[in-house]
């Protein structure tokens, strides 16, 4: 009885705080990181208003963009898709990096990318983009990288975390779901970048996206 009560004893001090907890306890993707601030201009159908493609909800600190299929590229005479993004104004080609927000995609949104890591400066030949997350109507909405790996399914109609962080030294890109790693992929070599969010839309009818509790975070 004596060993049993002392078994019993040093399980309850493990529980009340020790080492096992802790252990245990899940880290987050963000541990480590600082959170700074950040600024962004809007991209728009050039001939369109602002506020006919975008809304900011100031109660819940959501942003919401949509885009129609018809609708007039950013610039007039442009050959590129539609869309309606947030373009952040911080610039990188060194360093830690991560976009984070709360996401919701509604219904109907079929091929358009909700978020990307665009390459604005980088060498001729090489691509425009590090990622693209496109969502699709699959499965109760689908989130992919590009239109290969799958990132997400069942996106649509419900709000879901998003984290994506980029180490610009070593080349690598993480995207976090929920604050579960889902992928590890490497960027496509030196460039100076930014994070893009919003519907850049290749598909047909409306896309739609809702952003909330938008962070940065760099490291």
């Amino acid at each position: 009885m004596a060993f049993a009560a002392l078994l019993g004893a040093l399980s309850a001090g493990v529980a009340s705080g020790g080492t096992a907890t802790a252990k245990e306890a899940a880290a987050s993707p963000t541990d480590g990181w600082t959170q700074t601030s950040f600024t962004y201009s809007m991209h728009k159908p050039w001939n369109l208003d602002l506020s006919e493609r975008y809304s900011y909800n100031s109660g819940t600190k959501t942003h919401t963009m949509w885009v129609n299929s018809t609708d007039e590229p950013l610039e007039e005479g442009s050959d590129t898709d539609p869309r309606t993004e947030m373009r952040w104004k911080q610039e990188y080609s060194s360093g830690k990096h991560m976009w984070d927000a709360d996401v919701y995609v509604p219904s109907g949104t079929n091929g358009a990318d909700i978020m990307q890591i665009l390459r604005g400066k980088h060498p001729s030949g090489t691509p425009a983009t590090d990622i693209m997350l496109r969502a699709s109507s699959a499965n109760g909405g689908t989130l992919k990288r590009y239109t290969d790996a799958v990132i997400k399914t069942g996106i649509y109609n419900t709000w879901w975390n998003l984290k994506v962080a980029h180490d610009a030294d070593t080349g690598k890109i993480q995207v976090y779901v929920d604050d579960k790693l889902v992928l590890t992929v490497d960027d496509r070599g030196p460039a100076t970048r930014y994070f893009k969010n919003g519907v850049y839309h290749h598909g047909s009818g409306r896309a739609e996206a809702r952003f909330r509790d938008i962070r940065y975070w760099v490291k």
